[in-house]
């Protein structure tokens, strides 16, 4: 079960990353503070990390290969395939990986708390804080 809610928090930040290259929106710099899509994902991911503008360009680099890989994995067997979901779920822990090399060690501690605070439960959203 705990296989099929993280497969579906996968599915929904590629397709929330599709979305947001669709409309504009995305990345560290272009989709912060923008809501929804990517710059909602991306407030959860970047949230008290100050990033530079060389890093901001490498994560928009590394998401937009993201987007591209995922739209065709999509068009190719969707979501109902659990090979499919497999590969989404590799393809995340892969961007997450790559995001993460591009930050400093300070930054990554911040990032990876983040990651793990993440709604697992397929689009569920955190509480609000107080």
């Amino acid at each position: 079960m705990q296989a099929i809610r993280i497969l579906a928090a996968a599915a929904l930040v590629f397709v929330a990353s599709t979305a947001a290259a669709q409309g504009g929106q995305g990345g560290p710099g272009g989709g912060m503070g923008q809501g929804g899509g990517m710059g909602r994902m991306n407030e959860m991911l970047f949230k008290d990390i100050t990033l530079t503008d060389a890093q901001k360009a490498k994560i928009d680099s590394i998401q937009a290969k993201a987007r591209t890989e995922t739209q065709a994995l999509m068009q190719s067997g969707g979501m109902q395939d659990p090979a499919t979901r497999e590969k989404m779920m590799e393809m995340r822990a892969k961007q997450n990986k790559d995001i993460r090399d591009v930050l400093t060690a300070e930054q990554q501690v911040v990032f990876d708390k983040n990651v793990a605070a993440m709604p697992q439960g397929g689009g569920r959203r955190p509480p609000p804080q107080s």
